[in-house]
């Protein structure tokens, strides 16, 4: 049983916590809460109302509202109220897809090859794929649009047999995914990921039309086909305005 001390110890701590702290923990539930759409089109509710809901103080509120606006994800219309000002698209991490398959109910996904040929592979590379030190990949760089809009950078490697039979035009319309099964005559097994947050460098940042500096989402990915094969390493920056990873987990303890 907790204390009556106890309690009344927490809660004076709880109210000493800057108000930083606190309106970082309410702009991370209402960021989740626009992500989902649980406002509709509308706006967001009252910072009265806020304020109730967090039990927090309206400066508090007023403070997590300005970290979002931050982010892009809201805007203040005087009149209005809070409406939310971009919307970022949820890419799951569950199955192995390319970016069209994923993201086909949010609109189209239209690829610009910017770069499409033969490269001595890196080192690291070239042990990613298995290959003997000096081995040539074929190297593809992609700008990858939704609905128009810059979404994400695609940097890939191919295993060179595979990259060999592909084409710069079927690339500019198709996942790479596909292309790579048609070119193997077998499907794609698994992928190894690593994702991490980065700062966009000069040139991803005038590709991808942010500012220098901008916070990205990189996706490593290392693509292997049925038979355990790596035949694909891409490094994607994605925007990270724009775009939001989600996925479930379970845990196994056996």
């Amino acid at each position: 049983m907790t204390s009556d001390n106890t309690v009344r110890s927490r809660n004076s701590g709880a109210a000493r916590r800057p108000r930083a702290d606190r309106a970082r923990q309410v702009a991370d539930v209402l960021r989740q809460q626009v992500l989902s759409e649980a406002f509709g089109t509308g706006p967001l509710p009252h910072e009265d109302v806020l304020a109730r809901e967090f039990g927090a103080s309206r400066n508090t509120v007023r403070q997590a509202l300005d970290l979002l606006r931050g982010e892009g994800l809201v805007r203040r219309v005087p009149g209005s109220g809070t409406l939310v000002a971009a919307e970022k698209v949820p890419h799951g991490l569950n199955r192995l897809e390319g970016l069209a398959e994923t993201l086909h109910e949010h609109g189209e996904v239209v690829n610009e090859v910017r770069s499409f040929g033969p490269v001595r592979a890196p080192g690291a590379v070239a042990r990613r794929f298995g290959l003997p030190d000096g081995a040539d990949v074929v190297y593809v760089e992609r700008l990858r649009r939704l609905n128009g809009l810059p979404l994400s950078l695609d940097l890939t490697y191919l295993a060179p047999d595979i990259g060999a039979l592909l084409e710069p035009a079927d690339l500019a319309h198709r996942d790479v995914f596909r292309l790579i099964e048609e070119a193997a005559g077998q499907p794609l097994g698994a992928a190894d990921i690593t994702l991490e947050a980065v700062n966009a460098d000069a040139h991803s940042a005038a590709v991808l039309e942010v500012p220098r500096g901008a916070a990205l989402l990189m996706l490593e990915r290392l693509t292997t086909l049925a038979d355990g094969r790596p035949v694909d390493l891409e490094y994607v920056r994605f925007r990270g305005d724009r775009l939001a990873m989600r996925g479930r987990l379970l845990r196994d303890l056996t």
